[in-house]
Order: structure tokens, then C-alpha cells, then sequence
């Protein structure tokens, strides 16, 4: 449940929205880019970008800014106290010595009127097979991939609803899911089969598959997949050849999360 306006630090929010202005397209900006980006007033961005730098998280030349490493600090804080990653990571290394193909493990962010995103928290690559490199952190829409799909599907009736209603899919390859109807029969489609398969929907030549992460209680708190070029395997290859080396990969890091609790 959210919290009143009142009881909300208005000056926090507004200090997130300064470091989330910048990204990938955004590495550096100046103060106007930034007053633009979060919507604050040039003095109000100022301030908070001036005392980021005093923490050590902006670094600026005098008219550029950019993040420095120790952001990393705030997102390593959660991935040390939620322990999946470090639990994960043997788990993938293995699966990867098999199939000799990328895996990795995400968890849902966002909420169903805004928006969700899939957030990988661990990876083991092999080859490069996308035009983005994927870390730690990476964020993809989750309607369009094989782990948001299956986090997707988990989510209760009502907020899988209200998400649906507000989406709009982006027509990201020419074999993108295009209508929220199409995605509803994917999900529906993901939670009888217990896995998904995405051909070539987030990017051209990509194909994944995921299966979800259960806690001890049953719940889904995560989703692993194997991503691999369409050159390599068709979906057909990766339901009968990979999808059962990653399930035996979930359900060794579900006894895991248990065993620690």
C-alpha cells in the first residue's frame, strides 16, 4: 500500500528522478537536460545534482554531469539482501556448460498501471547474440520477453487486468505480440504449458526460453531462460533439447532459496 502524499520525502522522489534521468541514451547531460528529463525547475536540478556530486554519485566537468560507479552501490544493497543472485550464479554456470548458451535470471519491477520491466539480477553469457550488452540491471518491457512473460503470468487476476488494460505493445520486430487480446492468450498459454518461448518478438534473431523461480511457499519470484540465435536453435530444439537442462536449473536454485530461507 502507498503511502499518503504527506508522509512521502518529496525531496527523495525528486533525487531518484535526477539519478534515473540518466541512462544509456543519457550518459552525460547538461543542467538543462536534466531539468528537462525529470521535469524539475533549473535551480531544483541543480541543487540536487550539486549535492549528488558531493555524495559521489555524479561526477561533473563544470557543465556536463554523469553518474559515477558508486550508484552501483544503491542496486547492490538490494541484490545482497535478496540473496538470489549469489545463489543463482553456480546454478547458471552449469546450465551454460551444458547447453553452451546464455542464461540468466530476472524479476519483475514496475506495477500494472506504469508499466513492468524484467530487471536481470544474474547472467552467464557466452557468445554476444543481441545489439545491446545485457549486465546486471538491464531492463527490458517485460510483455516482449521470455522471463516477463512468465512473471507476467504469475501476477494476480485483478493486476494482470489492470495492466493489460493500459498497455500499449510497440511493434519492436515484425514478429512482436501485437495487441494486449494476443499477449492476454500468450500468458494464458504460458501458465498451462509452465514455460514460454519467444521467437524473435524483443529483437530480430533472438529466441529465449524461461520457466519461473519459486520461493518455498510456491510463489513466483523470479524467472530464468536460455537465450540463443535463430541460426542455432528453433523453438522446437529449444522445447526439446534446452527447456529441460533450465528446469532442472530453476528447481536446483528453488531448493536452494529454501534451504536458506
Amino acid at each position: 500500500m502507498s503511502a499518503p502524499r504527506t508522509e512521502q520525502v518529496r525531496s527523495l522522489a525528486r533525487g531518484l528522478a535526477v539519478i534515473r534521468s540518466f541512462d544509456a541514451q543519457r550518459p552525460q547531460q547538461t543542467l538543462a537536460d536534466v531539468a528537462r528529463a525529470t521535469g524539475l525547475t533549473r535551480a531544483a536540478a541543480r541543487r540536487f545534482l550539486l549535492t549528488l556530486v558531493e555524495e559521489g554519485y555524479v561526477r561533473t566537468d563544470g557543465r556536463l554531469f554523469a553518474l559515477t560507479p558508486r550508484v552501483l552501490e544503491l542496486g547492490w544493497s538490494y541484490l545482497s539482501a535478496m540473496g538470489l543472485p549469489e545463489i543463482a550464479a553456480p546454478h547458471l554456470e552449469r546450465l551454460v556448460a551444458t547447453v553452451r548458451e546464455s542464461a540468466s535470471v530476472s524479476v519483475l519491477d514496475g506495477d500494472p498501471r506504469t508499466g513492468y520491466d524484467v530487471v536481470y539480477v544474474a547472467r552467464v553469457p557466452t557468445t554476444r547474440i543481441m545489439s545491446v550488452t545485457i549486465t546486471l540491471g538491464t531492463r527490458f518491457p517485460a510483455w516482449a520477453t521470455s522471463m516477463g512473460r512468465v512473471l507476467l503470468a504469475a501476477l494476480p487476476p485483478a493486476t494482470l487486468d489492470t495492466y493489460l488494460a493500459t498497455l500499449e505493445p510497440s511493434a519492436l520486430t515484425a514478429h512482436t505480440v501485437p495487441t494486449p487480446e494476443r499477449l492476454r492468450t500468450e500468458l494464458d498459454r504460458v501458465r498451462a504449458d509452465g514455460h514460454c518461448v519467444v521467437d524473435q518478438e524483443l529483437e530480430a534473431g533472438l529466441r529465449s526460453v524461461a520457466v519461473p523461480v519459486h520461493d518455498r511457499s510456491g510463489r513466483v519470484v523470479a524467472a530464468a531462460n536460455v537465450s540463443t540465435h535463430a541460426s542455432r536453435n528453433d523453438a522446437d530444439g529449444l522445447r526439446a533439447d534446452i527447456l529441460p537442462e533450465l528446469r532442472a536449473c530453476a528447481t536446483a536454485i528453488e531448493t536452494d532459496l529454501r534451504a536458506t530461507g
